[in-house]
């Protein structure tokens, strides 16, 4: 049996010619071999069974003699004349011959298709497919340049190298205030005789108030430079040094000290240290057992999508115990809490 080029594209046998489009676009997006580097062979097959399956439907002729014929039909020429060839009379158009349908090239199917939807010809292009459950074609690629030059009259931007990722770090002081962090980069260039050098930049990094840990800056094209290869691009990872107080957890800061267990029962002074320099100063009337948490809400990190806003902080207890107490001691705390409700 032939290809079912209706399959191929995922539409049904009556579908629309826009119906066929946009089946198309779709799969041609997903299935470019510029965008599956790594499976380019399966790709490369895809492609080129969906531009088939597209100049074919998108055809209303062609289209009628696969439908009729079916794929060995369409390629192998006319059927036979006389009776049995029934009412039936092949009208050779694009891509077609007295040897049957031979398929175009997919990248010039691509070209035609793309480089006719208005603004996108000519000089490149970046495509973003709303409609499409797909990634930002442009982004992906670099845009498309078509034009007269190279193998199958396309040009086409150099394929970009993969991305290279460099951590940086960040104090929570610097994160609760915002810094801008200037980072020296060294990369080297290769020239198209082949000669290498090596070119040092600074770049700055405006690291807002309240970026947590994973937050990444892109730098497009700050990458090693080799001929035939778009640089890459360098991510910088926000990384979170260690406090020396706080472990942060989301937006809020948590403080943990520990306490006598006289202090537990009868309260105490907290002093706490701020991320700016000032000191917090905290009255605990309440009595504190174990897992109990004091909230100061307002006093955490900033939020940086909501400027104003602060998490909360969030002070810890570890409650330390006597070692050992003597009778006498013990009678004591005994009739301490005779009345005392739990």
């Amino acid at each position: 049996m032939g290809k079912d080029y209706y399959s191929v594209l995922g539409v049904s046998k009556n579908a629309s010619e826009d119906e066929i489009k946009k089946a198309y676009k779709k799969a041609a997006l997903k299935w470019h071999p510029d965008r599956n580097l790594g499976k380019k062979e399966e790709a490369e097959a895809k492609f080129k069974e969906i531009s088939e399956a597209y100049e074919v439907l998108s055809d209303s002729k062609k289209r009628q003699i696969y439908d009729q014929f079916g794929e060995e039909g369409l390629k192998q020429g006319p059927p036979p004349t006389g009776p049995e060839a029934g009412n039936f009379h092949f009208n050779f158009g694009p891509g077609m011959s007295s040897g049957g349908f031979r398929a175009s090239d997919p990248f010039n199917i691509f070209q035609q298709f793309f480089g006719g939807m208005g603004g996108m010809g000519g000089s490149g292009f970046n495509m973003h497919t709303e409609d499409d459950d797909e990634d930002d074609f442009g982004s992906q690629f670099g845009g498309f340049s078509f034009g007269g030059g190279g193998p199958r009259g396309r040009q086409v931007k150099p394929r970009k190298a993969k991305p290279i990722t460099q951590l940086f770090y960040c104090t929570l002081e610097e994160l609760y205030k915002g810094v801008v962090k200037k980072l020296k980069i060294n990369k080297s260039i290769t020239e198209d005789n082949g000669t290498t050098k090596t070119e040092s930049k600074i770049i700055e990094i405006n690291v807002r108030p309240g970026w947590k840990a994973g937050t990444k800056v892109t730098f497009p094209g700050e990458g090693n430079r080799v001929p035939g290869v778009e640089p890459a691009d360098m991510i910088f990872v926000l990384q979170e040094r260690p406090h020396e107080f706080y472990k942060r957890e989301g937006n809020n800061l948590v403080y943990s000290t520990t306490i006598t267990l006289v202090q537990a029962l009868t309260g105490l002074k907290l002093s706490l240290p701020t991320l700016d320099g000032k000191t917090i100063s905290e009255n605990v009337r309440d009595v504190i057992y174990p897992g109990y948490e004091l909230v100061l809400r307002g006093k955490g990190m900033p939020i940086s999508k909501e400027p104003g806003q602060y998490g909360n902080m969030i002070v810890r207890f570890n409650i330390k115990f006597p070692k050992s107490l003597t009778d006498d001691q013990k009678a004591s705390i005994k009739n301490l809490f005779t009345n005392v409700t739990f």
